[in-house]
């Protein structure tokens, strides 16, 4: 594999990439992985890609209240992923849900939670599309935009004082880049050697805000240098290039303790979210011309150049996909929604006085 180098002042953006348009893998660029990893990627991507139409559609059907898709991001969101141990944090941004589904979330545990119900691990307390859990180090993500950044930095500092090996890697779009919150999370993390990677996803729209109008910069990833660390740019189009620049930036966090940056350039394809309509703010002949970078089109050229791939295993995990999606959803939307009571729980090991006279309170209201 190349040596993977990072931005320099001056010089013009660089793109470190594997996949051609054509399906063709650069093998001066590529990876060191085996099939069953290149078909994990991709059997993760487009699992995200349909778990995401199916989640759109209850939406617009007034079932669920919110959704954030990844479409068109995927490459970037699970390369990054698939390049963490275990033991590793992940403080996310909205749309790395895929990350989550490769550190062991269930599809059950993803419908539960959009559903809010009394299965839902957070109880219903967080709005759809805000997954967290403790046990996979998989941070709950906020609507707050880059707030999570400073939470990154603090379990990096608290992995390093425990001597552990663990990073904690950052997600963030290109908005919160103009977030006090970023200045603040790269100044204390080079200032304080923390071990975390921050990951941002270039996907070009701050909502209706584009990135270049937020920077004056040629890139986002050559701020890092203004904060004394490495910043790399890798294409968020291409899975393979997103999993070796972040697992070689990685595996430099681990070995100096220094964290870095990544600026995977991407494009969101769809709306912010299930609130917005792109096409009043931009020129969708652009994105149309985006969707043919898709990047699990792509990574199935790729598969299909080295024979790994065919039409007929297409279909069959197209088929499990829809069957299993469906099967959730009809199971989760059953499940009762948490009562009233559980607003008491899971606070104190022992309820005390004053949450009592409360929960009595709300209960004589109630009925």
């Amino acid at each position: 594999m190349s040596v993977i180098k990072p931005e320099q002042s001056g010089a013009e953006p660089t793109l470190y990439r594997v996949i051609g348009d054509d399906g063709v893998i650069d093998q001066a660029t590529a990876p060191d992985l085996g099939r069953d990893d290149y078909l994990a990627l991709y059997k993760t991507m487009s699992l995200v890609r349909a778990i995401d139409g199916r989640m759109i559609t209850l939406q617009r059907q007034g079932r669920i209240s919110f959704y954030g898709a990844a479409t068109g991001q995927e490459g970037a969101i699970i390369g990054s992923g698939y390049a963490l141990e275990d033991t590793d944090w992940v403080a996310p941004a909205l749309r790395e849900s895929g990350v989550a589904l490769l550190r062991g979330f269930t599809l059950a545990d993803y419908v539960n939670q959009l559903f809010g119900s009394d299965e839902d691990i957070q109880r219903g307390r967080q709005m759809p599309c805000h997954y967290g859990h403790k046990d996979m180090r998989y941070l709950t993500l906020s609507s707050v935009i880059a707030n999570q950044l400073p939470h990154a930095v603090g379990l990096a500092l608290a992995a390093r004082i425990k001597g552990e090996s663990t990073i904690a890697l950052a997600h963030m779009g290109d908005g919160a880049t103009s977030e006090g919150d970023f200045h603040t999370s790269l100044e204390f993390a080079a200032r304080l050697k923390a071990p975390v990677l921050f990951f941002c996803q270039n996907n070009q729209w701050a909502i209706s805000t584009g990135w270049n109008k937020q920077t004056a910069a040629k890139s986002i990833a050559i701020k890092a240098r203004g904060y004394g660390m490495d910043g790399y740019r890798v294409d968020g189009n291409d899975v393979l290039a997103s999993y070796a620049v972040t697992k070689h930036v990685v595996d430099q966090i681990r070995e100096t303790g220094r964290p870095a940056f990544i600026e995977a350039l991407t494009y969101r394809v769809g709306a912010h979210s299930t609130s917005d309509d792109p096409s009043r703010y931009r020129d969708e002949s652009i994105t149309e011309q985006w969707k043919l970078r898709d990047p699990i089109a792509r990574m199935r050229k790729a598969l299909d150049v080295l024979g790994w791939w065919s039409n007929a295993e297409e279909e069959a995990m197209q088929a499990d996909y829809t069957a299993r999606i469906k099967a959730e959803v009809i199971r989760g939307e059953a499940v009762p929604r948490p009562t009233p009571q559980s607003l008491f729980e899971d606070v104190y090991a022992e309820k005390p006085r004053h949450l009592i006279e409360q929960e009595q309170e709300l209960l004589k209201w109630l009925t």
